[in-house]
């Protein structure tokens, strides 16, 4: 990561913390950066932590195009106690004692989980419901009854099972589609162990090809505001293609391309400025957003 004078487009990383919003990020992060225009990629709860990706000036409009379609977590699933929220946020709604259950069947209700699974979201999301948010309908009083969509958990390990008083706890960590709610997992997993369940922790590890590695605190950010460049941002999550002087000046004016590309393909200029996304269409390569 590298600091940039003036107007500078890129990404921040930022490692959020827990009791904040998303909402809250970017309002800091505007105060930071002296601009208005900051977007982020993809909302964390505020009882969650970690990776939120936010976009600064031009590379806001990077925000859609990222293939931001895979996250990772950590996270803490209490089971023997069901809530509102399907996290430590809410009320709880029902109490069994689950200490007698066996951790291999922990593991194996677990493992079921892993694959393309039909997953009803948890009713305190931001999914719109005839235009208003779920979780304000479920503050207003209202029952919610959201359908289950189509989600994939490509890996679900659980780190470490133990027995807390009447309750187990169970440590994991789950790589998965954009869309998919850990806290429904938990919710679910308590369901068919017969004992209730929801998420006490909650920590996003990665979002696309950006981890806690590239990261920053907002305290961190505060000290020294720091930015991923838009152009690494794009080499990141794009295949890269860098092209000669004369490709780059008909780029430059949104020109289809005689190339070859395998999908949306971040293209470059001769000396390493990123230039504008293109993906095939027939038998050229034609622009779908321009960044110059």
């Amino acid at each position: 990561m590298t600091a940039g004078p003036g107007p500078v487009s890129g990404l921040v990383v930022v490692d959020k913390p827990g009791g904040m919003t998303s909402h809250d990020v970017v309002s800091r992060v505007r105060r930071l950066a002296g601009t208005r225009k900051v977007g982020h990629a993809g909302t964390l709860d505020p009882m969650a932590t970690g990776v939120l990706v936010l976009g600064v000036n031009r590379a806001t409009r990077l925000l859609g195009h990222l293939m931001l379609t895979e996250k990772a977590y950590s996270a803490t699933i209490r089971l023997g106690e069901a809530t509102t929220t399907d996290d430590a946020e809410g009320e709880t709604t029902a109490v069994v004692d689950a200490s007698h259950l066996d951790e291999a069947v922990v593991r194996g209700c677990l493992a079921e989980f892993v694959g393309d699974i039909e997953q009803v979201p948890t009713a305190v999301s931001a999914i719109k419901v005839d235009g208003k948010r779920a979780y304000q309908r479920v503050r207003d009083g209202e029952e919610v009854e959201l359908k289950a969509r189509p989600v994939t958990i490509h890996e679900l390990e659980v780190v470490d099972v133990r027995v807390v008083g009447a309750h187990v706890d169970v440590d994991i960590a789950m790589r998965c589609s954009s869309g998919t709610y850990v806290r429904a997992v938990a919710r679910d997993a308590g369901a068919r162990l017969g004992v209730g369940g929801h998420l006490t922790a909650l920590r996003r590890t990665a979002v696309g090809p950006y981890d806690l590695g590239v990261a920053r605190t907002i305290e961190e950010l505060t000290d020294e505001f720091v930015m991923l460049p838009i152009a690494d941002a794009a080499r990141a999550a794009f295949p890269a293609r860098d092209l000669d002087e004369t490709q780059a000046s008909d780029v430059r004016v949104g020109r289809p391309l005689g190339i070859d590309v395998d999908g949306l393909t971040a293209v470059f200029a001769p000396e390493g400025e990123f230039l504008a996304l293109y993906e095939p269409r027939g038998d050229v390569a034609r622009p779908v957003a321009v960044f110059v």
